[in-house]
């Protein structure tokens, strides 16, 4: 099996999956291995036939991450490879005229970046990157990375935010650190029409939910009358409905959430928002006791189902906030319900939310089914890459 370049060998599920144009190789399709912790390396079949060249992980249970599906005797050179990866990205993001100072510039997989992120956050005075480097092979390149960014963008700062659990199944610590240049604790993006202060040391994910940025606009189409947005974190929703609506309650079981959507309710001049530290789920159930109604509901809780082994358990949650805020919805209203668990997939959702209107003696039209944000993209090989449904649904009667 020696060759000059380290090599993994695959088993033929391990082959097919590859050539069936998937990324991944799974632990157990591993049948042997000569390469060191994050290597570039050639993936060959049982008999030595070369199949593509991946990053290995000697920890992970996704084993591999192919970087080039096709069979080619040469490693593509890291420094092309990386550069070329980079400003193809950063082609795509142009192309989609983002109207925010804020969005994805990697999408590890759907960029041919497998482990990759990297976030662009404005100012209107600078641009910073934040960058998650969430495997082996990525964070033995993390000073590469910086390099190549420093050149290409020209950043004020870049902040690597290594912090997530993930990391954890590669044997990694968790870290946040400025790698170049400065980076502020917080600063003030804008998304289409109002400003939103963001911490990015201890925001959610890099700093904000970036995904749910073209939700947010659409949830602003939908909305009239009286409107509430349950599990609000910063007030991305709230915000947004409340340039139209005739008033909003936010709700959140996090203080510092609840203070961050007043603050950024006060900066856009929106006087219509009530921002309540509650436990959703139960101020849902209050709601409903008390005879309330909107004419607008947006559910957008954290993933209920981090595995496969908690799906039963989501469900029954995703069930009981959806039944809840059905009842909650006046005749002729909208609820925009979100799921950002990928183990939920769509038509398990769907199926969810129409047992919730059954129990709730709503009829309900499924208006529009939206993903993630354009610049989070989802590949059709790779199921994975598709984990946000955000569902429009009006109630008929």
């Amino acid at each position: 099996m020696s060759t000059s370049h380290p090599v993994v060998v695959v088993s033929r599920r391990g082959g097919d999956r590859i050539r069936a144009g998937h990324p991944w190789v799974y632990r157990s399709d591993v049948a042997g291995v000569e390469a060191a912790p994050g290597d570039l390396v050639q993936v060959v079949d049982g008999r030595n036939r070369p199949i593509a060249w991946a990053f290995w992980s000697s920890a992970s249970e996704i084993a591999l991450r192919a970087v080039d599906l096709a069979p080619r005797a040469e490693a593509p050179d890291e420094e092309t490879f990386f550069r070329t990866r980079l400003q193809r990205a950063a082609a795509y993001r142009r192309e989609l005229a983002i109207d925010a100072t804020a969005y994805r510039l990697v999408h590890g997989e759907a960029d041919g970046l497998p482990g990759l992120v990297i976030d662009v956050y404005g100012d209107g005075r600078a641009t910073y990157l934040v960058v998650q480097t969430l495997s082996q092979a990525m964070d033995r390149r993390v000073d590469r990375i910086r390099d190549l960014l420093v050149d290409e963008f020209s950043p004020a700062g870049i902040l690597t935010r290594n912090d997530p659990k993930v990391r954890r199944l590669e044997g990694l610590e968790q870290t946040v650190a400025v790698i170049a240049g400065e980076v502020p604790g917080t600063l003030v993006i804008r998304e289409g029409s109002l400003e939103f202060e963001v911490d990015l040391r201890h925001g959610q994910k890099t700093g904000t939910f970036l995904d749910q940025r073209e939700n947010h606009a659409a949830a602003a189409r939908y909305v009239q009358g009286r409107a509430l947005d349950a599990f609000t974190y910063a007030g991305g929703f709230a915000l947004h409905m409340a340039t139209r609506a005739e008033s909003v309650v936010a709700l959140d079981a996090s203080a510092a959430a609840v203070a961050a959507t007043e603050a950024n309710a006060r900066r856009n001049g929106l006087t219509n928002v009530t921002a309540r530290e509650v436990n959703v789920f139960d101020e849902l159930r209050e709601l409903e006791i008390a005879g309330a109604r909107f004419d607008t509901i947006v559910l957008d809780p954290p993933a209920f189902a981090k595995n496969r082994a908690a799906v039963p358990r989501a469900v029954a949650g995703y069930k009981e906030i959806n039944l809840r805020a059905l009842r909650l919805l006046a005749p002729g209203g909208h609820l925009i319900s979100c799921s950002c668990s990928y183990n939920v997939g769509e038509t398990l959702f769907l199926d969810v939310l129409q047992h919730a209107a059954s129990d709730a003696r709503a009829t309900v039209a499924v208006v529009e089914k939206r993903l993630q944000a354009r610049d989070h993209p989802v590949l059709l090989a790779v199921p994975e890459t598709s984990y946000l449904k955000c569902v429009v649904l009006r109630r008929m009667t």
